[in-house]
């Protein structure tokens, strides 16, 4: 009888997903020509031997060198045999302990990335999923913000009294909106078009609705939003169609299409998937949470979504980058309260 972990290997073994299948790809993109020097985008490289079973490039503009997983999550990463079958158990949303006991590693590996400190390999894979741009986002576009109470999940050193598991939803100790809660603005359209982003403590201003979405929304955009007065300022400035929708006045869909229900039911959505799967999140790491959901949300129906999730992640040679500055940029959140 073969164990779960067994099982789980003879399906991507007969599926071609073994760990070799995975990690050949980025290898292959640059063989050929698919992508650039991780450096300065040039394509212009050639092969320069091998590093530790890596293939190692040369660039002919920069004149640096540089391995097939260079700035990716993948970097430096030892045990790279086990990153596939990692994936599928953190797709499934299994603890590190679970992890541990399927993988047959210690729960300091399953944290450590390269097996000499304590970092967590999840939140190097999610640092690979950085915020849309938005700029993909056409026609009707919904935003609205929603909020999550302030978590210090997971931090021993805490000056105030714990909350219950670190639930976006436990009571704090102010009312309504205050600077202890978290704002994530949510802005997607009616096809995939999505971004999630941590925007600031406490109420949100134009400026944070511009950060939100990095990309410039075409002038063609109808933009639906609540009668948050900054909303309008921020239509204003791109010159943008703007439809407010005032729940105070009962007004819930204008001209039976203009409506931010989408985007309210995203946000049911994500409070529901952070708290019953994970029982809250830290701040923190809350950004890199929203993107593990907003891939998910794009991936839902895909029937291979491991290899997609693992396609996706790979691409992005900031994400080494993006890990390293988590501390800054949460520093940076207080500093808003």
């Amino acid at each position: 009888m073969l164990s779960s972990t067994e099982r789980a290997q003879l399906v991507s073994d007969l599926l071609g997903h073994t760990h070799e299948a995975y990690l050949s790809f980025r290898r292959q993109q640059f063989y050929d020509k698919q992508t650039g020097c991780p450096r300065c985008d040039s394509m212009k490289y050639y092969k320069y031997g091998m590093d530790k079973g890596c293939q190692r490039f040369k660039c002919r503009e920069c004149n640096r060198t540089f391995t097939e997983y260079t700035g990716t999550w993948l970097d430096g990463l030892h045990k790279k045999s086990l990153v596939v079958r990692y994936l599928e158990l953190m797709i499934e949303r299994k603890s590190l302990d679970k992890i541990s006991s399927a993988l047959g590693i210690n729960k300091k590996t399953a944290f450590d990335w390269r097996l000499r400190s304590t970092r967590d390999w999840r939140h190097k894979i999610l640092s690979s999923l950085g915020q849309d741009r938005g700029n993909d986002m056409v026609g009707i576009v919904e935003s609205d913000e929603t909020f999550f109470e302030e978590s210090a999940k997971g931090n021993r050193n805490l000056e105030r009294a714990g909350r219950k598991r670190g639930s976006s939803t436990s009571k704090g100790k102010k009312r309504g909106i205050s600077d202890n809660k978290v704002a994530v603005i949510a802005t997607a359209d009616r096809n995939d078009g999505m971004s999630l982003c941590v925007a600031t403590m406490g109420r949100i201003g134009k400026v944070d609705i511009s950060c939100s979405i990095e990309g410039k929304l075409p002038e063609t955009t109808i933009l639906c939003t609540d009668g948050h007065v900054s909303y309008k300022g921020f239509a204003i400035d791109n010159k943008l169609n703007h439809v407010v929708l005032r729940a105070d006045l009962k007004q819930h869909v204008k001209h039976g299409v203009y409506h931010i229900q989408n985007v309210n039911s995203l946000h049911h959505r994500l409070k529901k998937w952070i708290d019953n799967t994970f029982w809250g999140v830290s701040t923190k790491y809350l950004q890199n949470y929203l993107g593990w959901f907003r891939l998910n949300e794009k991936l839902k129906s895909s029937a291979t979504f491991a290899k997609e999730f693992f396609i996706k992640t790979i691409q992005d040679t900031d994400a080494l980058k993006r890990y390293s500055y988590i501390d800054v940029s949460y520093q940076w959140l207080l500093a808003t309260q």
